[in-house]
């Protein structure tokens, strides 16, 4: 990967060769975006202008054929790469991405509302089986509820999928970066971020009481819950590092929230909020605190 992000960063034409090759195959438009996100990392978006526009080209050439997830993946973690430059803020990245996944959930719930509309009415009928009552366990009230928000749920988490993408190819992308020009820079971003406690307690609010307020706001609850998701997850980085733990234990996690994941990740947005208000890793020994631009 590191050669990659090399061959990328040698000029125009090996950028506008890997962004555009990338974008061109399905199943490697996660790397047209990490590529766009290194070139706006480390340029800016001005001059990185001039080599991911010519990504948009397939990227419109496959919403035509019915597939908006390129254009919405690029244009998404290039947003959210605009984001951190500017920042140099993680947790202030997370909070965009909720706003980029709205963004998304809008867009999906117009291309793809016949499909969604189909699998929740097929859910719906299936669903006192799900939750494992009779038809008549539950107030109807609270099973029209439920079903009514089908619809936004399942948009949102459709969105919430893309969403993710955009933040693991961004991640990708800042590896690069660190690994270029500032080894081990990345690791230590990642390994420190931390949601402030307004932060996550007020996206765990807008999770919570969102579908209360509006149906149509179910959707915020996927989306608000990725945020907290990945805080969770880099505070295990986090004290694994600490603690000098071997890389065993992530591999365990990420095979048990593959596994497990109704249950492990309810556990990381748990974790992340409580981490918020007492900060675990900074209980530990401190370690120096860097940024990934080896910018100087």
């Amino acid at each position: 990967m590191r050669a990659l992000a090399e061959f990328i960063m040698r000029g125009r034409m090996q950028a506008t060769l890997v962004v555009v090759i990338a974008a061109f195959l399905p199943l490697l438009y996660w790397l047209s975006a990490a590529a766009g996100s290194l070139i706006v990392l480390r340029r800016g978006a001005g001059d990185a202008a001039g080599v991911v526009v010519w990504a948009l080209l397939p990227a419109v050439l496959w919403w035509w054929l019915g597939d908006p997830s390129l254009l919405l993946v690029f244009l998404g973690t290039l947003a959210l790469a605009s984001a951190l430059r500017s920042s140099v803020s993680w947790p202030r990245v997370l909070l965009a991405s909720v706003l980029v996944g709205s963004v998304f959930a809008l867009v999906l719930g117009h291309v793809y509302a016949e499909p969604i509309n189909l699998l929740a009415e097929e859910i719906r009928k299936i669903l006192p089986q799900m939750i494992g009552q009779s038809p008549d366990a539950l107030p109807e009230a609270k099973q029209a509820q439920l079903k009514q928000m089908l619809v936004p749920v399942l948009t949102g988490l459709m969105a919430s999928f893309f969403q993710i993408t955009c933040l693991l190819s961004l991640m990708l992308g800042r590896h690069w970066q660190a690994a270029l020009y500032n080894p081990g820079g990345f690791a230590r971003e990642f390994h420190a971020l931390r949601l402030p406690p307004v932060m996550a307690f007020g996206v765990l609010l807008v999770m919570l009481l969102a579908p209360n307020i509006s149906i149509e706001l179910g959707m915020l609850t996927p989306l608000c819950s990725v945020p907290l998701a990945v805080a969770g997850v880099a505070l295990a980085h986090g004290l694994v590092k600490r603690k000098h733990m071997s890389g065993f234990w992530l591999v365990g996690l990420y095979v048990t929230l593959l596994v497990f994941g109704q249950l492990i990740y309810p556990l990381l947005v748990i974790m992340a909020v409580v981490d918020s208000l007492f900060d675990f890793r900074g209980r530990l020994a401190d370690t120096p605190k860097d940024s990934a631009n080896g910018e100087g």
